[in-house]
């Protein structure tokens, strides 16, 4: 129920907006839209990624240098 009042308020406000400023609020939904929508395309390309196995190589690779291989240690 919140969400329908919220929206009854705000449309209530935004009718006695002026026109300019009613092009702001449409540009500032906008801008939030759009990032909630890259924000679903990361996240949908991050879950393909992980769960793909073109990177598998990743997780069991070999050390190639070990503490012996150091010239000097840090103390």
């Amino acid at each position: 129920m919140e969400r329908e009042v919220i929206i009854d308020e705000t449309v209530k406000k935004l009718n006695r907006l002026p026109l300019n400023k009613l092009r702001q609020v449409e540009d500032f939904v906008d801008f939030v839209m759009s990032r909630t929508d890259d924000k679903l395309l990361v996240e949908g390309i991050q879950k393909l990624t992980s769960d793909s196995k073109a990177f598998g190589y990743l997780k069991h690779e070999e050390d190639l240098y070990s503490v012996n291989d150091l010239k000097e240690k840090y103390r």
